[in-house]
């Protein structure tokens, strides 16, 4: 005969399938959410390295132009002081 006290096994086996799936769930979940925060930061890193390569280029650039345009004006033309005219 059978204990007429003895809570049967199932529901506790349900619910705990139930809870170890919804684990398994969240620990994929937060592995997506960092790889996707992987990929997200190497690729701001790459574009911080290419936009800061960008702006030393432009800036040697600017620096060699300006200096090209200074010796095209000569040596006098760079803010020299002027003389008092006499008269």
């Amino acid at each position: 005969m059978a204990d007429p006290f003895k809570v049967p096994d199932s529901p506790r086996k349900k619910a705990q399938t139930y809870f170890t799936q919804s684990e398994q769930r969240d620990r994929q979940m937060r592995q997506e959410i960092e790889k996707e925060r992987a990929a997200s930061a190497a690729k701001t890193a790459r574009l911080r390295a290419l936009r800061l390569a960008k702006e030393a280029a432009d800036k040697e650039a600017a620096a060699k132009l300006s200096a090209e345009k200074a010796e095209l004006k000569g040596p006098g033309a760079q803010g020299g002081k002027r003389t008092p005219l006499k008269g």
